[in-house]
């Protein structure tokens, strides 16, 4: 059984109704700071994610104040790489925030099912997440927490950019930073390291290491904590991807290099800056459009086939199992997911074994066909030949 199943099981929002509005429905995920949810708004019939935020930060009024700041100004923010937040509140010691549901999976996921990215696949998330944060910066707006989990993918193929501004609010509430270093730990620029200060080019950082990521499946720093994976960008450089993985163009390279230069100076200005030169990239190498294909193994699809099943059973289902129709998920040739293996041997023999042998029994059923067909026939002849001779 999951930890969100067990969550859910004994959860006692599941089924409120915050602010007399919002239905609380399944848990789709918990981290350090709160859980989401989905939801349904109640008043207007739309379903909706809610993320919850946990009680110790009901009773700081600092906190609620910026809280309440960061959501008005991300509400304002307009774009269609931006998950849209529709409405803020507290009911009793629940601060919360409703937001578009985004029905599909988050890059981790992806990552997780299919590995590195061939740069077509990259450039294509990248694109929406550039344009997304463009957007934000445009109006001095800075995320301060851009990495996988906070990157969504539609059942659409889109990608949407979420969490603006509760980094921030946590920070400045000065409640506590170790729940946000251990999930930034990877992504966080040397600026935000030393002294806690970002602007649009720390976004830019951790857009670099993001690149360096869906290059490679891996983040540049690795370490026993998460202080010191942080720590240790502020007297390294971030490596080329190519020299993890063979075949990134020399242009990729240089992308990530610029994007994560230690000294702010020397990054792109800011999201629309790398984004033009990301856009450059794609022309100059050719890359063809690519539709980023949806995580199949996802916490929202999981909690919403636990949402519609009427009945819990008694053992609980394998729910990444109900989203392969056939023993085998369906191959993309463009960005193939990453092997997986039973008892050693690469589960694609499997699937190919099974397809050989399919097309051998409709081989022998045709040839038996065929070779009673001419029987027949020559059944029939000599017969007639018989009857002639007669």
């Amino acid at each position: 059984m999951s930890s969100v199943e067990t969550h859910q099981q004994s959860d006692p929002l599941a089924g409120a109704l915050l602010d007399g509005r919002y239905r609380v429905g399944t848990l789709i995920a918990t981290g350090g700071m709160s859980s989401v949810y989905r939801g349904l708004d109640v008043r207007l019939d739309r379903p909706v994610a809610l993320k919850i935020m946990e009680s110790r930060y009901s009773g700081d009024h600092q906190f609620l104040t910026r809280f309440q700041r960061e959501a008005r100004a991300v509400a304002r923010l307009k774009g269609p790489s931006l998950v849209a937040v529709y409405d803020q509140g507290i009911d009793g010691q629940h601060p919360y925030l409703v937001m578009e549901l985004v029905e599909g999976g988050t890059l981790r996921d992806l990552l997780r099912e299919r590995g590195p990215m061939p740069p077509h696949a990259a450039a294509a998330v990248l694109g929406p997440v550039l344009d997304g944060l463009a957007v934000a910066h445009a109006v001095g707006l800075v995320h301060r927490d851009i990495k996988p989990e906070n990157v969504l993918i539609s059942d659409d193929g889109e990608v949407k950019i979420a969490d603006f501004g509760l980094v921030r609010a946590v920070a400045e509430a000065k409640i506590t930073s170790t729940s946000v270093i251990l999930g930034t730990a990877a992504y966080l620029s040397p600026e935000q390291v030393a002294t806690g200060d970002s602007d649009p080019r720390s976004d830019v950082y951790s857009v670099g290491v993001l690149a360096y990521e869906l290059l490679t499946g891996v983040t540049p720093f690795t370490g026993d904590t998460a202080l010191a994976v942080a720590y240790q960008r502020m007297d390294r450089d971030v490596p080329p991807p190519s020299a993890r993985i063979g075949g990134v163009p020399r242009q990729f390279d240089e992308l990530v290099q610029r994007a994560t230069a230690r000294d702010p100076a020397h990054r792109f200005a800011d999201a629309r800056d790398m984004g033009d030169e990301l856009e450059a990239i794609v022309e100059e190498l050719g890359l063809p459009p690519f539709r980023v294909p949806t995580p199949r193994h996802s916490a929202q699809h999981a909690s919403l086939m636990t949402e519609r099943r009427p009945v819990a059973p008694a053992v609980p289902p394998q729910h990444t199992r109900e989203y392969t129709r056939d023993g085998m998920p369906p191959v993309d040739d463009e960005y193939p997911p990453a092997r997986r293996e039973f008892a050693g041997i690469d589960l694609e023999h499997f699937y190919w074994a099974q397809q050989r042998a399919k097309r051998a029994l409709v081989f022998w059923v045709i040839a038996v066909l065929t070779l009673t067909g001419l029987l027949a026939a020559a059944a029939y002849t000599l017969g007639s030949n018989i009857t002639n001779l007669l």
